[in-house]
């Protein structure tokens, strides 16, 4: 018989567990202490001492007793990491957790306990140390080598335990690495922990947030870095080729290139988009509807730089019934390729009209939308 130490959330408790030889290879580190030897006989002494302060030094001493174990050495660490924590002594209580990882570096429970204690220290670029660890754990479960011996089928099955049993602590550990990013005022900082994130979890609940939070930090007005702007989108889309946040930063990077060659790469990413946003379903959300009135709106301006105007109208129509209520500045910008486009082909009237829902929205394009709205005024007023 094996005792494998386990920590019960409530309380610090040692769990006896009968491993069959199927159990005793590990998907993840998991401290066994032999049931029955010297250091399992200690831990039931520290388990029984009532006092907080007496077991605090009883896990001292057991750490110094065993150093040659490097499992109940991390076992005496972690329960004293916890028991700092508990008494409020935040900075000692990494210090021990980080001593009980040395010794098992891919035990979920214990980065998930250095992850809370870095959240209560307000640590953000410890929590993302810790949680990313934790998320590169979860990624490796059930991709060690089977054991010799060891059938296929018991394999698998013990996967599927491992990953069902780390689940919280996975769900956990990515969630925290996301408030990280999401709280991160600093662009330069938010930019290295989304990139730490997307290693961590490549098939994460938040890669969408993530890649719009990506796309915000590397565009204007925060880093301005196109070359990697681009470089994230395709390696998001490489993880996720559904990505609507990967594909619509994509096809406006190249669609705002200054290279005309790259023009075309922006409208296939946007059509890529409108099919993924299914904008059209019945069950279609505000984010779908909004994700390809946007690529919408990127089709009709490529055609627009590329003299294709004609061509243009029919996208930036669709972009503006899907855009209205959805995103007052997204709306008023494909309103205003709208005009510009009818204005080229002298279609005045139909211009006006556009225009003048245009400036009614304040933002950015407000000015661009009246001077134009000025000119067609002026043309149709010829025009008479």
């Amino acid at each position: 018989m094996k005792r494998c130490v386990k920590r019960n959330p409530g309380s610090l408790v040692l769990v006896a567990v009968l491993l069959s030889a199927v159990l005793c290879y590990a998907q993840l580190d998991k401290i066994v202490i032999p049931a029955g030897t010297p250091e399992d006989q200690d831990l039931q002494k520290i388990s029984n001492e009532p006092d907080a302060q007496k077991k605090m030094a009883m896990y001292e001493e057991f750490v110094k007793t065993y150093a040659s174990n490097p499992a109940a050495v991390a076992y005496g660490n972690w329960q004293l990491s916890q028991s700092y924590q508990t008494s409020g002594d935040m900075k000692k209580a990494l210090d021990y957790g980080d001593k009980a990882l040395a010794g098992a570096p891919h035990n979920l429970d214990i980065l998930v306990s250095q992850t809370g204690i870095a959240q209560q220290m307000k640590d953000n670029a410890k929590v993302m140390e810790y949680a990313a660890k934790g998320g590169e754990t979860c990624n490796s479960i059930g991709k060690q080598p089977k054991p010799e011996g060891v059938s296929d089928a018991d394999f698998a099955s013990q996967v599927n335990q491992d990953k069902e049993a780390s689940k919280s602590n996975c769900d956990f550990a990515e969630a925290a690495a996301f408030n990280v990013i999401a709280s991160e005022q600093d662009a330069k900082t938010r930019m290295a922990y989304i990139e730490r994130y997307t290693t961590a979890f490549p098939e994460g609940k938040y890669q969408d947030q993530v890649a719009s939070y990506a796309m915000y930090t590397l565009g204007p007005g925060q880093l301005n870095d196109q070359a990697r702007l681009v470089a994230y989108g395709e390696k998001a889309l490489a993880a996720n080729p559904n990505s609507l946040p990967a594909l619509l930063l994509l096809a406006n990077s190249y669609a705002e290139d200054s290279k005309a060659a790259s023009w075309n790469k922006g409208v296939t990413y946007a059509q890529q988009a409108i099919t993924v946003a299914k904008a059209d379903a019945p069950d279609a959300d505000k984010s779908r509807k909004l994700a390809a009135g946007v690529a919408h709106s990127t089709i009709g301006n490529v055609y627009l730089k590329q003299d294709k105007t004609a061509s243009a109208i029919p996208d930036l129509k669709s972009a503006v019934g899907l855009l209205k209520g959805q995103d007052d500045q997204q709306y008023a910008v494909a309103l205003y390729r709208l005009g510009f486009a009818y204005a080229k082909l002298n279609r005045v009237t139909e211009a006006r009209d556009v225009l003048s829902e245009a400036v009614k929205i304040s933002g950015p394009v407000q000015g661009m939308a009246q001077e134009l709205l000025t000119k067609v005024n002026a043309a149709r007023a010829k025009g008479k």
